[in-house]
Order: structure tokens, then C-alpha cells, then sequence
């Protein structure tokens, strides 16, 4: 049997973040009445002309330049012609010949190691609308919303320079940060603003020529697109293996079966007869706007990691983990400033404020505890007026009340006690309590030390502080 392996590339649509669609005024917000938020110019009525968004080829650009891409001076919209019922002009409006971004790369960090994703294009477009199947038995009916219909995308085709699911989500994990980053989408994958598109082949293991390439849409999650890859490349193995071919077509996913499944109409040449759009002016975009717009860039990801481990003396590990969203790193940063002990600071992020950003599936800037809250509670532990277990009590509580963490330290009497003779007073009435954990102590069993630990802790309601518990502990065992 014939061992296959895959070759990856990806087709990745990007909502951009304007406030109005591309060509004309309307809004492009998200969860609108059907058809509520339509125009003669997004319905693509008789007569009507386009008006370009300047922020959307603002945004394109934003793009072009992260993903390393040259940026020619001149650049202009083509019509691509097809017929499906969301797309009311029968005509999307999108960039062939002259193209905003052109061969750039994106490097992606694979078992420690880096590797190089070339970018063949960026290029910006007109969304089409949305087919509303309806779920009535029997009833084959769809409605169409028209209230994406020209909402401004942006799609970045790589080269298939991929080849296992390791470098696919890297691929993803890494394209979606800089998108974040720089601000040109939100990169939301449960409303449709991140939509990825797989092209795979496979071809024998140890060869260079790639085998008929597969497009599979209706990939709606990283994680889908993991259990596709998985699929399509055992089918398209099992298919040569058989004594088959395979066929350059689109598929889709059929999330029910855990299978792709080919689309009615094989696609084996695209004929979308594209021609420049006589209703759009050429894109003028001197060196001055690109420079202009390279200056506006902020710190990418792998610049503000670097800096973290350099400037906070944070490990690699943290300094990975904060820097992978940008709002939890701006959160860090500012929790630092506000007198937080970097590594205290990192060291909760990325303990109890991550996994609760998770939980409430909120972005850091919704977070509750605003990040001088964070900062004061690791002042307080930094401090000695609470220990680490009280403190997550009070980081809890901050999170149901909203109120500060010193304020609900005052309010339930959390301070801690380092009173010596309170706490030898507890230390004592433990010892008499636990003459067992006491011998074996003294028969040179230590770990019956931490026993001891907790009691104390415990009489004294979490009060104690701990240091001066296992110093006392020590001197009188000892």
C-alpha cells in the first residue's frame, strides 16, 4: 500500500470591522432583522452606482503589510461572474487582475521550530448574502437575508506550504492573532467574520509533485477544520490506494456525517469570466498612505513577546501565553503599571483570570476585575495581609460583588494575623490536639509537617500567616 501524504493551503475570508458595508451606507452590524440593513446598491438595483469604503482598502492594506506583502501603487475591482441566489447582482465584486497584496509570508512556530507560509495574495471583496434553509419537515424552501450582502471581506490565499494538522493550526492560530492585532476584524467565528476554506492534496510520501487539489467549504471552526483535513486526507489515500483518481472539485462538510461530501455542480475549471468593473475607479495607493499605514501598525505578537521576557523578565512560556490575544497582554501591561509584580500579575492571568475569560467566553477588556483590581489583590498578598489561599476567595468574591479586593478583605475580616504569640497560641492548641502527626514528626516523618500546616490554618479560619506557621512549627519540632 501506498503511503500519501497531505499538502495544505488555506482560503481564509475575513469580515473586516467597518461600520458600513464596502459600496455603500449600510450598516454592517451583526444579528439585524432580515433584510433590515439592504440598499439599492447592496441589492444590486438598476441604476445605482458604488461608492468605495476607504477604511476597508485602509484595512486591506493593514493587511497586505503585516503579512509581509508587497503593495502595488495601482490596484482595481473586478467583476466575478456567477449565479447563486444570495448574490443579488449575479456578480460579486472582487479583485483578480490587479490585486492589493501580492506574494508575502507568514511565519508559523511548529514543535519549536519555525516555518515559513507563503502568502500568494490579499486581496479585498464584497461579501454575498445568506441562504435561510428552512427546517420544516418536507419543506425544501430557502430565504434569502440580504443583510450581509456587501458587508467588506478580505481573503488571504496561501501557497500549499503545509502538510500536517500541527501546521494548519498554526497556520489559523497565528493569522487570526495578527488579524486581532491590528485591528482590521474581530475575527468572531460564531458570527461568520472568520471563514476558513481548505485546499488539500495528497501525493506519495518523499515526492515533490502535488497531486488534484480539493477545495472543502462550510469549515466554520478551527476544529472542524482538523476533523476535515483528517478525512479528506484518508479519503483521498484510500481513493489511490483503490485504483481511483482524484477529482479537482468543491466539497463540503457535513458536520452530522464526519464527512465531506461533493457539490452538485464539480468545478474542475472556474469560468467566472472576470472583467474590470466599469463602475469603480482604479485604486490609487501612493508610497506615502502605505508609510503612513505601516506607522500606524501597533506591536505584533512576536515583537511584544520578546519584549515581555526582556522588559518583565517573564519566562518564555508567559510571555507566549499573555501575548496571544492582544487584549490580555494590554490587561498584563496594564495591571503592571497600575503596581502589580509582573510575574505575581502573570502568574494569576494566567491561572484564575484566563480560565475565567474561558468560562464567561468574554474578552479581557469585559472582564469584571479591571486591572488595577488585579494588581491591588497581588499588592495585598505582596503585602502579607492575605495569603494566597484567602486571595482567591477575595478574587472570587470581587467577581460576584464588583466590589475592590481591599474593600472585601475590611468588610469579612480577611487580614491576616502575624501577631507571634496569636499565632504560637494556635501552633500550641494544635500540637496538644495532634500528639500522632507530633511523634511521627519527631520519628523523622516530615511530611506529617504540612498536616500540622493545615490545622493550624485552619483553627485560625485561613487567618494565620503561613510563614510565621512553619517557622514556629519548626522551632518547636525541631
Amino acid at each position: 500500500m501506498t503511503q500519501y501524504e497531505s499538502v495544505i493551503g488555506f482560503e481564509v475570508h475575513v469580515e473586516l470591522n467597518t461600520q458600513t458595508k464596502i459600496f455603500c451606507g449600510c450598516s454592517t452590524r451583526f444579528g439585524a432583522p432580515p433584510n433590515t440593513q439592504v440598499c439599492p446598491i447592496c441589492l444590486g438595483m438598476p441604476g445605482t452606482l458604488p461608492v468605495v469604503n476607504r477604511q476597508a482598502i485602509e484595512h486591506t492594506i493593514r493587511t497586505a503589510i503585516a503579512l509581509n506583502c508587497t503593495i502595488p501603487e495601482h490596484s482595481n475591482f473586478d467583476r466575478k461572474n456567477y449565479y447563486y441566489p444570495d448574490l443579488p447582482k449575479s456578480y460579486q465584486v472582487s479583485q483578480n487582475y490587479a490585486i492589493t497584496g501580492l506574494a508575502g509570508w507568514l511565519d508559523i512556530e511548529v514543535a519549536g521550530e519555525t516555518k515559513r507560509v507563503r502568502i500568494n495574495n490579499v486581496h479585498l471583496e464584497e461579501d454575498a448574502g445568506k441562504l435561510v434553509h428552512s427546517n420544516i419537515p418536507g419543506d425544501e424552501s430557502s430565504l434569502v437575508d440580504l443583510n450581509r450582502a456587501g458587508t467588506p471581506l478580505i481573503e488571504i490565499v496561501s501557497e500549499p506550504d503545509m502538510g500536517t494538522a500541527d501546521d494548519a493550526v498554526a497556520y489559523m492560530n497565528t493569522l487570526k492573532n495578527i488579524l486581532e492585532y491590528i485591528d482590521v476584524s474581530d475575527c468572531n467565528m460564531h458570527e461568520g467574520r472568520l471563514r476558513f476554506e481548505l485546499n488539500i492534496s495528497v501525493r506519495e510520501v518523499g515526492t515533490e509533485k502535488l497531486g488534484t487539489k480539493v477545495e472543502i467549504k462550510n469549515l466554520n471552526s478551527m476544529k472542524t477544520v482538523l476533523k476535515c483535513l483528517d478525512h479528506e486526507t484518508r479519503r483521498q489515500s484510500e481513493l489511490l490506494n483503490a485504483g481511483g483518481r482524484v477529482l479537482q472539485e468543491t466539497r463540503l462538510w457535513d458536520e452530522a456525517a464526519a464527512m465531506t461530501r461533493a457539490m452538485r455542480s464539480k468545478e474542475v475549471a472556474h469560468d467566472y469570466r472576470y472583467f474590470p468593473d466599469p463602475d469603480l475607479v482604479d485604486i490609487h495607493i501612493p508610497a506615502e498612505w502605505r508609510e503612513e499605514v505601516r506607522a500606524s501598525l501597533p506591536e505584533l505578537q512576536e515583537a511584544k513577546r520578546r519584549r515581555f521576557v526582556e522588559q518583565y523578565a517573564l519566562p518564555e512560556y508567559d510571555a507566549k501565553q499573555l501575548t496571544n490575544s492582544q487584549g490580555v497582554a494590554k490587561y498584563f501591561e496594564s495591571a503592571v503599571a497600575a503596581g502589580g509584580a509582573p510575574k505575581a500579575v502573570s502568574n494569576w492571568m494566567m491561572t484564575e483570570v484566563l480560565r475565567e475569560l474561558n468560562e464567561r467566553e468574554m474578552t479581557a477588556s469585559e472582564f469584571p476585575l479591571k486591572p488595577a483590581g488585579l494588581a491591588e489583590l497581588v499588592g495585598l498578598i505582596d503585602s502579607g495581609k492575605i495569603n494566597s489561599k484567602t486571595a482567591k476567595h477575595v478574587f472570587a468574591r470581587t467577581l460576584e460583588t464588583g466590589a475592590a479586593p481591599t474593600q472585601i478583605v475590611e468588610q469579612e475580616g480577611l487580614v491576616q494575623i502575624d501577631d507571634s504569640s496569636e499565632v504560637e497560641k494556635w501552633v500550641d492548641e494544635t500540637l496538644a490536639e495532634n500528639a500522632d502527626a507530633v511523634a511521627k514528626i519527631q520519628a523523622g516523618q516530615t511530611k506529617a509537617m504540612q498536616a500540622l500546616v493545615g490545622q493550624v490554618m485552619k483553627k485560625s479560619r485561613g487567618k494565620a500567616n503561613p510563614r510565621m506557621v512553619n517557622e514556629i512549627l519548626a522551632k518547636k519540632l525541631g
